[in-house]
């Protein structure tokens, strides 16, 4: 193996095609256990509340943002299992490289869907929880601090750490 198999942004790696797709493609399976479990956790919930005495209490608005809020994490869960239908009905096609390339794009959009589940079930608790007046502010600064952490800094590191080919 030479060193024109190793990819600029890959710590200089020497790899095949075929080892840089495992190798991601096992990443990415770790970075789907964590948003899963979370993103499930959170769905099994939503769907017990609407089984509590109390969801018949709720205003229209606070049904509406608990409607959304369901379909957000419903759609989240499917992005986030979606690598792993993906890998299995691809699997043994010699098409790993296309495939980690769908699985990570399927795995962003569930965690922009994950933050959009998150804020919405936030908002809708916060709404049962407290005085409405403040609640705006505390989704507001959770949400910023949930794009700080998910979006701002990776693209900061990303930007910073890498170098133009």
């Amino acid at each position: 193996m030479d060193a024109s198999n190793s990819e600029p942004g890959d710590d200089g790696r020497r790899e095949t095609e075929t080892e840089r797709a495992d190798r991601r493609w096992s990443e990415l399976i770790q970075e789907v256990r964590v948003a899963q479990t979370g993103v499930q956790i959170l769905f099994g919930f939503l769907l017990t509340v609407a089984f509590t005495p109390r969801f018949e209490e709720l205003s229209d608005t606070d049904r509406t943002i608990y409607v959304v809020t369901v379909i957000l994490g419903s759609t989240a869960t499917g992005a986030l299992i979606g690598p792993v239908s993906f890998h299995r009905i691809v699997s043994g096609r010699r098409i790993k490289p296309h495939a980690v390339v769908w699985a990570s794009r399927l795995m962003f959009l569930g965690l922009v869907l994950l933050l959009g589940t998150l804020t919405a079930a936030l908002l809708l608790i916060l709404r049962v929880a407290t005085d409405n007046t403040v609640v705006p502010w505390l989704v507001g600064g959770v949400v910023a601090w949930y794009l700080l952490c998910w979006f701002v800094l990776p693209a900061w590191a990303r930007h910073r750490h890498t170098t133009p080919d």
